[in-house]
Order: structure tokens, then C-alpha cells, then sequence
């Protein structure tokens, strides 16, 4: 056992004796020591649970003969953080609870990992960490929020953004929006959607990383504390038969997990923390691989943000089994080891559809022929872009620029009509190294669509968006605009192309005449956190990772 370095002999004994004093017997010393990552926190929904499903895991953890030592991680609310100053340190907390994990788990030599995680940066934070590792080790969602109700219709915090943009464009009253800010969040659980946390956990099913019948229960299900109590005896079978994160998460098992979340319409955040993963785990992806994997897989999920339904309705229609079902059907899914011990065509082919279910469409039915996602690349981002799709949205867009150096400026100009139907508005110092931390931009895109101009305006940032985020959409813009990228060089009133089927964009204008616009005063971090993330991280094009083989970067 890895644990037997700090246990075994009579050199060890002040070590045991730390162990006693944190109250465990010498019996429970010799057995495996699990670690029991616990993301809790009282500032979200998403993980306010977890100090209660801890108590499940732990109880699986001895009943199958180990020994649990559960410890805290951080979390940021994109949710709360979402177009403050603060939502800076989300992409940056990913780093910081995988840095975090690995210090803990390998200081102390533990036999096996669990991670509870429940929100959108956690769940890849976990993957990352067990991949670097490579001790045996699996991640539990926390499971994803009900939805709330509003005039009769079910809504979720997404709907509170759009309403926000609608309130300001006098579309709303503000008792409106009152009585749906107080109807949207009834309780635990992440955002309801196919949004970053249950596309990302979704994923990690795929991946093999998690348990997908645990992944898929609702946060305050009265089957979850049991689900995740297997999730326990789970991670102690994989100790005892050594199977390691590495194993699992082979090139095959991340071309699945770009299926699902090209099948679902999910968070182009996945194409960031898949790339992330990859990094850690050694295996070699691209963007080039999104775009090839979503060109081919049909969109067979009717999942909001742009469409009809939530991830408890998922589950309730077969959950993310029925999705591997369909993907297997289509020939898109390749066999693969999960930490069950079950294989995922295994997995499959259990599926079982809940009769009359609308959620996941047949494959001679599919809500569009291609996934939720493409890779754009072009003069205006040399090493390519994400854009999200709907399935119904224009596909080629050409508009005059409207540039922001300043997310709020973007917004303002948004509410007092100085936004247009056919604009193209750039966002830019919004990258990793701009932000700093590469922040999402759900405020200014739930504003478009509260104005009315979701469907009119394309909007186009070295930043990132929500998985809430729906309209034309284009994130991610690689080189970014601090490190001297073409959009530094955009000016207002430049034509713009958008042209997702030929996957370009391009600005008509000669650039490299032009001199970079600096990156302002006010975007530089001179000290803390983000000052070391800015000097430290890659392009958002690689995952931005932060890890030494990133090239040291002084902005």
C-alpha cells in the first residue's frame, strides 16, 4: 500500500500517533487509507449537499474494508461570480483544487482517491488530479438541482440571466424578475441544464472516471445517499485490484466523452477540461478532434439551454446509459473500462428507455444531423475557436465590429440599445492571460437574448462562455488578444465572417498593417493568484493548463 510510508515500522510511529490523535484506531491505520476530497461549501447550491453524501462515501469506504480521511477543497460559484470582477478566478480555482488534491493525497500517501465534486470547475479539477496521480480513484457528482417553477413552466437559473437582459431592455417588470429569482434555485444541486456541471459530469461517465448511475441521480434524491454509499465500495474495489485512473483513460475513452457531449449540446467548457485531462493523463488531443467527433455524431438530446429539458428529465428517461445506447447503436461509441468494473458497451446495452420519453431522440430523429459544437479557425484565430450550435441557428454570419476591452462596457451598451441587429460584437483581453482566467461571458449573451437579439447579433471573445449560453457564439479565440493575437488588432466597423459550415472566421481587413491595442492597465494582475496564473498558463486552445510543460508567458 502507498500508505504503508508513513504507517509501517517503528520509524513511523510519530506518524501513527498523529493518526491517533486525529481519532484513529491502530486497526483503522492498517487498513487502506481513501481519501474523501469533499468540495462543500455554503456558497452554492451546487455543493451545499455534500457534507451529508460524504458521510455515505465513508460508510461504503469501511464497509468494504478501508479507512476513510476526508478533507476540503475550494469552489467559486460561476453562477455568483458571473459578470463581477470575481468570475476571474473560476478557470483559475480548476488549477487550485487539482494542485490542491494532489499536495494532500501525495503528502500523505493515501491508497485511493474519492472526489465529491458538484459544480463546474471541480469535476474536471478531480479528473485532473486523479490523472496526475494515478492512485486508484473515481469521481461523484453531486447530482444536478430541480428544476424551478415560474407561470407554470419549469425554469432554472439561466432563465434568471435572460431575464435580467429582458428587464433592462424594458421588456420585464422588476416584480417579475423578483418572483422569478425566488423560483429558480429550490434547493441543492448544480444547474439543471445540459450546462457545464452536467455536461461535465456526463463526460466523466463516459470517460470511465465516474459511475454513470450514481453521476445521473438528482442532488436531493432520496436514491442518492445510497448511490454514492456504492460509489464508496466502488473506489475500494479499485484499490484492492489496483486499477489505476491511467488505464482508463485511454484515447478512446476521451473520443466517447466528445460523443456525449457533441450527442447532448453540451458546455463548450467541456472542449477546455477534456483538453485538460488529456494533458495530465498523457494522452494526445486536439481541437481538430472535437470538430472530427461532432461533424459525425447526430444531436440527440433536447437539453437546455436550447432546448426543452433539464437533466433530471434525462435521467428519468434512461439517463446517460440511454445516451451511450444510442451512441453504440450509431457506431460512434468505442468499448471502453469504466470504474465499475462494468465495460461502457456493457453499459449500453443496459439502457432502458422510459417509454414515451422525449429527451433522447431515436437516430432517424435527431434534433440535427451534427453536434452541439465546431472548431472554427481563420484569420482572426490562426490556432481556432469554439463555436456553440443549437441546431437552429444561423450558420454564417457577416457584420460590422462593435469592440470592448471591458465585459461591462459590453453590457451597458447592450441596455441602452447601442447594440444592433446584425453586429458583431467582440469581447476581447478576455482570454487566460486578458481575464486574467479566461471569464464567461453569460451576462452579455443572456443580455442579447433578454434584448431580443439573440438571434441577430454574433458575439466573439478570447473568453469563454456558460454552458447556459445559447445564440450565435464564438469563444475561446486563440492566440488571444493580450498575447498579441489578430483580435487585438480588430477596430471597430471591420467586417466580420462568420461561416460555421466552411469552419472559418476571418475579418476583412489587413491586420498585420495595424498595431496590437495593449492590454489594459486595468486587466493586469500585479500581485496574487492571478498574477502567477497569468504568467503560468497555455492557450485556451491546449486547455489552458498551468502545469510546467506551459510555456511561461510575462504579459
Amino acid at each position: 500500500m502507498n500508505s504503508d510510508r508513513i504507517k509501517r515500522g517503528m520509524s513511523r510511529a510519530p506518524a501513527r500517533a498523529m493518526l491517533r490523535g486525529a481519532g484513529l484506531p491502530l486497526a483503522a491505520i492498517e487498513r487502506p487509507l481513501v481519501a474523501v476530497v469533499n468540495t462543500w461549501a455554503e456558497v452554492t447550491p451546487c455543493n451545499v449537499h455534500l457534507r451529508k453524501l460524504a458521510e455515505s462515501a465513508k460508510a461504503g469506504i469501511i464497509e468494504a474494508g478501508g479507512t476513510p480521511i476526508e478533507f476540503n477543497t475550494i469552489v467559486v460559484s460561476d453562477g455568483i461570480a458571473m459578470g463581477t470582477p470575481g468570475m476571474r478566478a473560476s478557470l483559475v480555482s480548476r488549477e487550485t483544487i487539482a494542485d490542491s488534491i494532489e499536495l494532500v493525497v501525495e503528502g500523505h500517501s493515501l491508497d485511493g482517491v474519492l472526489v465529491l465534486a458538484g459544480c463546474d470547475k471541480t469535476l474536471p479539477a478531480a479528473a485532473m488530479a486523479l490523472a496526475r496521480l494515478d492512485v486508484p480513484g473515481l469521481v461523484v457528482y453531486g447530482g444536478s438541482i430541480r428544476p424551478g417553477r415560474f407561470k407554470g413552466r419549469d425554469v432554472t437559473v439561466q432563465d434568471v440571466f435572460e431575464a435580467v437582459g429582458a428587464k433592462a431592455a424594458g421588456k420585464l417588470e422588476e416584480s417579475e424578475l423578483r418572483e422569478l429569482e425566488e423560483a429558480a434555485c429550490p434547493g441543492a444541486g448544480a444547474c439543471g441544464g445540459q450546462f457545464t456541471a452536467n455536461t461535465m459530469a456526463m463526460a466523466l461517465s463516459l470517460l470511465g472516471l465516474s459511475a454513470m448511475t450514481v453521476n445521473d441521480v438528482p442532488a436531493v434524491d432520496a436514491r442518492k445517499a445510497d448511490a454514492v454509499r456504492t460509489a464508496g465500495q466502488c473506489v475500494m474495489k479499485l484499490v484492492k485490484e489496483r486499477t489505476r485512473p491511467r488505464a482508463i483513460l485511454t484515447r478512446a475513452a476521451f473520443e466517447n466523452a466528445i460523443a456525449g457531449v457533441a450527442a447532448t449540446g453540451g458546455s463548450t467548457n467541456a472542449v477546455l477540461h477534456l483538453l485538460a485531462i488529456a494533458h495530465e493523463a498523457g494522452v494526445s488531443l486536439s481541437l481538430g478532434d472535437f470538430d472530427a467527433i461532432a461533424r459525425r455524431t447526430p444531436w440527440l438530446a433536447d437539453l437546455k439551454p436550447g432546448g426543452r429539458f433539464m437533466a433530471p428529465d434525462l435521467e428519468a428517461a434512461g439517463g446517460t446509459r440511454l445516451v451511450a445506447s444510442r451512441l453504440l447503436e450509431a457506431g460512434l461509441l468505442q468499448e471502453a473500462s469504466t470504474v465499475t468494473g462494468e465495460t461502457l458497451f456493457e453499459l449500453a446495452r443496459a439502457a432502458q428507455a422510459t417509454p414515451g420519453e422525449e429527451v433522447v431522440r431515436p437516430l432517424d430523429k435527431p434534433l440535427n444531423a451534427t453536434g452541439g459544437l465546431a472548431v472554427l479557425c481563420g484569420s482572426l484565430a490562426p490556432e481556432g475557436c469554439i463555436v456553440k450550435l443549437s441546431g437552429h441557428e444561423r450558420v454564417r454570419h457577416r457584420g460590422p465590429v462593435r469592440v470592448f476591452d471591458h465585459e461591462q462596457e459590453a453590457f451597458d451598451a447592450i441596455g441602452r440599445g447601442a447594440i444592433r441587429p446584425g453586429d458583431v460584437m467582440v469581447l476581447r483581453f478576455e482570454g487566460p492571460v486578458g481575464g486574467p482566467g479566461m471569464p464567461e461571458m453569460l451576462a452579455v449573451t443572456a443580455a442579447l437574448v433578454g434584448a431580443g437579439l439573440g438571434d441577430s447579433v454574433a458575439l466573439v471573445t478570447d473568453g469563454r462562455f456558460s454552458g447556459a449560453t445559447h445564440g450565435l457564439v464564438v469563444g475561446h479565440v486563440s492566440p488571444e488578444a493580450a498575447l498579441g493575437g489578430p483580435l487585438a488588432r480588430v477596430r471597430d466597423d471591420d467586417m466580420i465572417v462568420i461561416d460555421v459550415e466552411e469552419r472559418r472566421i476571418d475579418v476583412e481587413a489587413s491586420l498585420d498593417d495595424r498595431a496590437p491595442t495593449p492590454l489594459p492597465t486595468s486587466k493586469r494582475a500585479p500581485r496574487g493568484v492571478l498574477a502567477k496564473y497569468a504568467r503560468l498558463v497555455s492557450s485556451a486552445s491546449t486547455g489552458a493548463v498551468t502545469t510546467f510543460e506551459s510555456t511561461t508567458r510575462n504579459p
